[in-house]
């Protein structure tokens, strides 16, 4: 459903800029495409937000691994002291097992939150760099739109592509430019 929405879309602004933009005809319309997710990852500003990012979650990684490791030395201990202890001193371990649970998977839910919101700020503070780029690349190149490719992991606009249309590598030039 989604790709039908994209293609109507698409297929109205050509529609619209062939026969009702000013001084365009459909012979003059010139679209080219761009892999957006290329642009981060290849330009230099965006290696470092990605990596920052990559050390961030892995920041995160490491507080929860203790963590669960912690869960499991201390499930091993109940297990194993289960039997010589009394009544009230093992259900204080499993009360303190069962807390000590509880935050992991809270404090689990944070971090996941949390590099979510990253990742989400990043995207959105770098698709408006893109774009800048993108329309500074297209203007020179008289180019009348810029269409992401999109990839497999997203929503694939473009089926096919010449790679003559492709301004990618120039969009991370710009880009890189821009934005150092």
């Amino acid at each position: 459903m989604k790709r039908r929405t994209w293609f109507a879309m698409a297929g109205a602004v050509v529609l619209t800029l062939s026969l009702e933009g000013p001084c365009l005809s459909a012979e003059s319309v010139k679209v080219a495409v761009i892999d957006q997710q290329a642009v981060l990852a290849k330009s230099k500003s965006g290696k470092r937000a990605l990596e920052a990012i990559k050390e961030f979650s892995a920041s995160r990684q490491r507080i929860v691994s203790a963590d669960d490791e912690e869960l499991k030395k201390l499930e091993k201990e109940l297990k194993a002291q289960e039997a010589g202890l009394s009544e009230a001193a093992r259900r204080e371990k499993q009360e303190l097992f069962r807390t000590k649970l509880e935050s992991y998977q809270r404090r689990l839910q944070d971090f996941n939150r949390e590099i979510q919101a990253k990742q989400k700020e990043l995207v959105e503070e770098y698709q408006k760099k893109i774009d800048k780029a993108a329309a500074a690349v297209a203007e020179k190149a008289g180019y009348s739109m810029v269409l992401d490719k999109g990839s497999d992991a997203s929503l694939r606009i473009v089926l096919y592509n010449h790679k003559a249309i492709d301004l990618t590598d120039q969009v991370v030039k710009e880009f890189d430019r821009r934005y150092p």
